[in-house]
């Protein structure tokens, strides 16, 4: 079609080239308007590679639909960044969608909150680091390595040369002692 080897297509060009199903129309409308639905899509979906191939989706389903398109309901911006913008909402509703938010690594997203919100911890101000002194020396030690040094239990039986178990054990301890202060 020789409208769209202009360098700015005007829109009833770009609809013309739609219904004609001219190939080369996907293109200009993809330079044209793939960075604002872009921005209308990640502003639904948060994640990147998501929020990508919902915009991959939204062109094919452009490309699909494009005989639906009537220049007397709107303007073809408008439709697209409706379609854009349901395609994302449909994604956050989805069940994969949902199950793949449920099963990420909880390591991950606490630093990725955390990071995001600013919070720092800080265990002071909360009175429990002098509640953690009050107990025990055994039972201290372990919660020192566990939650203020970020130990795992393995590698706090290692550091301390005790069993699995018996780590475990003076964490549950130290918990419900710890619990006692707060009832």
């Amino acid at each position: 079609m020789n409208s769209l080897k202009k360098t700015n297509p005007t829109e009833p060009e770009l609809v013309m080239a739609l219904h004609e199903r001219d190939p080369a129309v996907l293109k200009t409308i993809y330079a044209m308007y793939s960075g604002s639905l872009y921005g209308v899509i990640s502003r639904i979906i948060i994640h990147a590679e998501v929020a990508e191939d919902v915009l991959q989706e939204t062109f094919v389903k452009i490309w699909q639909s494009s005989a639906q398109y009537d220049a007397n309901k709107g303007r073809l911006f408008t439709w697209m960044m409706n379609i854009a913008r349901n395609l994302s909402i449909d994604k956050l509703r989805s069940k994969d969608f949902k199950n793949s938010s449920k099963n990420q690594d909880i390591e991950n997203n606490v630093g990725y909150i955390d990071n995001h919100n600013k919070v720092t911890f800080n265990p002071d101000t909360l009175g429990v680091k002098q509640l953690v002194e009050n107990l025990k020396p055994d039972l201290k030690a372990v919660l020192n390595l566990v939650y203020y040094n970020g130990y795992t239990h393995v590698e706090t039986a290692e550091k301390l040369d005790l069993p699995l178990g018996t780590v475990k054990t003076r964490v549950r301890l130290a918990i419900i002692e710890l619990r006692k202060n707060f009832n």
